[in-house]
């Protein structure tokens, strides 16, 4: 059966009563997390609140993603405030979020035009890489999602000449430089081991989670190459072929705006989150993400993410 017409989902539009939920479900988390990480609890407590903390700031990672299409709250302004908030727990500045993850929708699969997978795009790799690769993916290492900031969304150089000639990168440069400083002078008023203690734990473990999270839904799946020619975009209803979804338990689904369903948001980007699953639409690329997990981390790192996939190239 294919993909319903995307007239049929306009109904399914921005919900502030959701949206506010979902904020109010994070702030309890991240702030829960904080707060018994702070209070000097039994060690089972701290634990404890060190998982609260890597849902929350994994949620983070969502609301920024569901702010940046502007598709959390009906008003662009609260979008724009809740998306910079969320990206500065999640690590990554909203205004470099938004034009980057544009690009990313309108190039889903182009793997060289996509900013966010052009670095995987199959190469020789030196030595020290496949070490690092295949140690960091076998012992857990969150290696990618720590690159996919740096890469995607810090390095202000490297994504400039993907962006739309509109894009002012003085702008870019400036919401990574507050970002940064911020960061810098909350470490220095409660000190960095004081600092490792609130966050630390929960942050590798977050880190950790998006990783196979976010190599879920485009790695290892069919892709083109452009090598530099003039190529169409794959209107959203075509992006189907190169997406992944994972069906993750139910509870987790919801509290991450059912950001798993990954096909489903290719298909109907303009749709929120929160609302995807009531597209009557059952994805083909959908896999039980303890399946996934299990076979991809049969291979290794450097297979999985510059292995052989099924690539094809432009035709001349």
């Amino acid at each position: 059966m294919p993909p319903p017409d995307p007239s049929e989902s306009r109904v399914l539009k921005p919900r502030n009563g959701y949206a506010w939920l979902h904020v109010a479900v994070n702030v309890l988390l991240v702030g829960g997390g904080l707060i018994i990480a702070a209070a000097g609890l039994h060690p089972l407590a701290y634990v404890g609140g060190q998982v609260l903390l890597a849902l929350g700031l994994t949620q983070a990672l969502v609301l920024l993603h569901e702010a940046g299409h502007r598709t959390l709250f009906r008003q662009r302004w609260l979008n724009d405030e809740v998306g910079t908030l969320a990206g500065f727990v999640a690590l990554i500045p909203y205004a470099c979020w938004r034009p980057v993850h544009a690009r990313h929708h309108q190039w889903t699969g182009w793997q060289d035009l996509d900013v966010t997978t052009a670095a995987l795009v199959p190469r020789g790799l030196a030595g020290w890489e496949r070490i690092v690769i295949n140690g960091a993916w076998r012992y857990w290492m969150p290696l990618f999602s720590v690159l996919y900031r740096l890469q995607s969304y810090w390095h202000i150089r490297r994504i400039t000449p993907y962006l739309p000639k509109t894009t002012r990168p003085a702008n870019l440069w400036l919401a990574a430089a507050l970002q940064l400083l911020a960061y810098v002078a909350l470490i220095a008023w409660f000190g960095v081991y004081e600092s490792l203690v609130l966050v630390g734990p929960g942050l590798f473990l977050a880190l950790m989670f998006q990783d196979l999270l976010l190599l879920s839904q485009h790695t290892d799946m069919p892709t083109n190459l452009s090598n530099g020619r003039d190529v169409r975009a794959f209107p959203p209803l075509e992006q189907e072929p190169f997406t992944r979804s994972l069906r993750l338990p139910r509870w987790l689904s919801w509290s991450l705006l059912h950001f798993d369903a990954h096909e489903l948001h290719h298909l109907y980007p303009a749709v929120p989150g929160y609302l995807l699953r009531r597209i009557p639409y059952s994805p083909p690329n959908e896999v039980p993400w303890l399946t996934w997990v299990r076979d991809v981390k049969r291979m290794s790192g450097t297979r999985f993410l510059f292995g052989e996939t099924q690539m094809t190239k432009a035709k001349e």
